[in-house]
C-alpha cells in the first residue's frame, strides 16, 4: 500500500497494523514502549467506533445507546474520546452486570462496558493485536483473529488422522464462570 493513496482510516489502520506486526515478528526481543500515542489517533479512534457501531451492543452503566451517540453526533463523541486520551483524564466506567439464563437454570454473567470504554477498548485492541500475533504459535486457536473452536477441531482431526498415538483433553465447562 502506499501511503499517499491511504484514504480510509480502515486502510492508515491496517498499514499500521502492518508495520506493527513486521516489527514484532523481525525482533522477537523488541519492546514496544509507546503506543498510546496510537491508540488516541484520530483513524485508530474511527476503526474502532466502525467496529464498535457494527458489533452492536447494549449500553453499559451510563445507559446511553450506539443511537444516542449517532443522535448527539459520532464525530464530536470521537473527538471527546480523543481529547480525554489526550490529556490522560480519561477513565474507564464501571461495567454493567447482566445476567443471562442457562439450560441448567443457572445464569452466566455478563459484564458490559460502555459504548465510550468499548471503543478505547478497540482502539487498543487494534494497536496490540498484531503485536501479540505475533508471540503465538500456528496451531494457537483461543481468542485469535480468524481462527476459532472449528479451526482448532479441524486442526486435531487431520494431526488424529495421521500415524501415531494423540492424546486430546478439553475440558473448558463452567470456565469463564469459575472462580479463581
Amino acid at each position: 500500500m502506499n501511503a499517499d493513496r491511504l484514504t480510509t482510516p480502515k486502510e492508515k489502520v491496517q498499514q499500521l497494523q502492518e508495520k506493527l506486526g513486521h516489527a514484532a515478528k523481525e525482533n522477537k526481543k523488541r519492546k514496544f514502549h509507546a503506543l498510546y500515542d496510537k491508540v488516541h489517533r484520530w483513524d485508530v479512534l474511527c476503526e474502532a467506533w466502525k467496529r464498535v457501531r457494527a458489533n452492536k451492543g447494549a449500553a453499559g452503566i451510563d445507559a446511553i445507546t450506539l443511537a444516542d451517540i449517532e443522535k448527539q453526533g459520532e464525530i464530536s463523541f470521537i473527538k471527546e474520546c480523543q481529547r480525554e486520551l489526550q490529556e490522560g483524564t480519561y477513565h474507564p466506567d464501571p461495567v454493567r452486570r447482566h445476567y443471562i439464563p442457562k439450560k441448567d437454570g443457572k445464569q452466566r454473567p455478563l459484564g458490559i462496558p460502555t459504548v465510550r470504554d468499548r471503543v478505547v477498548q478497540m482502539a487498543t485492541k487494534l494497536m496490540v493485536e498484531p503485536i501479540f500475533e505475533a508471540d503465538f504459535h500456528e496451531t494457537s486457536f483461543g481468542f485469535r483473529p480468524k481462527r476459532g473452536a472449528k479451526g482448532a477441531l479441524e486442526r486435531i482431526r487431520k494431526a488424529c488422522n495421521r500415524k501415531g498415538n494423540w492424546v486430546v483433553d478439553v475440558d473448558i465447562q463452567g470456565y469463564f464462570g469459575a472462580p479463581r
